[in-house]
């Protein structure tokens, strides 16, 4: 696992690519972050900070914003108000952010090998016309490694299985040396086999103190396996503890009359919409 060790060496090198990291500023800060299409607003005034090596679950019903958040966060769209900061410096200037869009996104028709998409991953750190050296390969094959995917290495990535793809993507942002990895619904649709994969890789990348934003629909998973939570609804209606922000108002808040509160002996279940593409 030799990724593992070389992702924790990486502020140093990617410091000298591009803009500099803060060594006191958190990995993540966002501040009155607003998005507005024509269609109406998607985000509203959201602030929010995160250190490096935390873990947090993005909640909310569809069409709340979660995916709007992650593209501004990762400069793929630019906010209409409000500031993201990497380290102190715009998302624009880094190569140490990895987003990884929904499987629904992507054409898998593409005629290109599992190894082929990892080594992508690469491109930030080589150039876009300089070819991968034996050390290249050697990040992308311990990629591969760590996500239990070596054996797929040459194949056609339209043989894959959801969680397979799902796991190539990691692989990918393992390549890229990622320090902030945005993961957008990469349960979705996932049987619970597949599932209990992707967040074993979520400990291997918690125990090599790589930070990651998740957006999740299964509030059981994001309460069970995460220390924080933010719960979205086009603004932020709490970020902390799951038990502290998953209360009843907050949920009602967020789900309105999607969202069905049942008592159990565990506590009060949420059974709400869990599917389909958002904003």
């Amino acid at each position: 696992m030799a990724v593992i060790e070389e992702l924790q060496k990486t502020t140093q090198y990617l410091s000298r690519q591009r803009d500099p990291h803060e060594v006191d500023e958190p990995i993540l800060r966002v501040e009155g972050l607003s998005k507005a299409y024509e269609s109406g607003a998607a985000l509203e005034n959201v602030t929010f900070e995160i250190d490096m090596g935390e873990q947090l679950a993005v909640v909310g019903p569809n069409g709340a914003g979660k995916s709007t958040l992650f593209k501004v966060i990762a400069g793929v769209e630019s906010p209409t108000e409000g500031r993201v900061h990497i380290f102190g410096h715009s998302p624009r200037g880094h190569i140490c952010i990895a987003y990884l869009t929904q499987r629904s996104q992507v054409d898998w028709s593409f005629p290109v090998t599992v190894a082929d998409v990892v080594m992508m991953g690469r491109v930030g750190q080589l150039g876009l016309f300089r070819n991968p050296k034996a050390q290249d390969w050697e990040i992308v094959n311990n990629a591969l490694e760590v996500v239990k995917m070596n054996h797929l290495a040459k194949r056609q990535i339209s043989q894959l299985s959801g969680g397979q793809q799902q796991r190539m993507f990691i692989a990918r942002a393992l390549a890229q040396q990622a320090e902030l990895m945005l993961m957008d619904e990469p349960l979705g649709g996932l049987d619970l086999n597949s599932q209990e994969k992707i967040l074993g890789v979520l400990d291997d990348l918690r125990r090599a103190n790589v930070t990651v934003l998740i957006s999740l629909h299964d509030l059981k998973i994001a309460s069970q396996h995460f220390d924080r939570i933010m719960l979205l609804n086009h603004h932020m209606l709490g970020i902390g503890a799951p038990q502290e922000v998953l209360n009843p108002e907050n949920l009602v808040a967020a789900y309105g009359g999607h969202l069905h509160l049942v008592p159990t002996e565990d506590g009060m279940l949420a059974l709400g919409d869990t599917c389909c593409d958002e904003q």
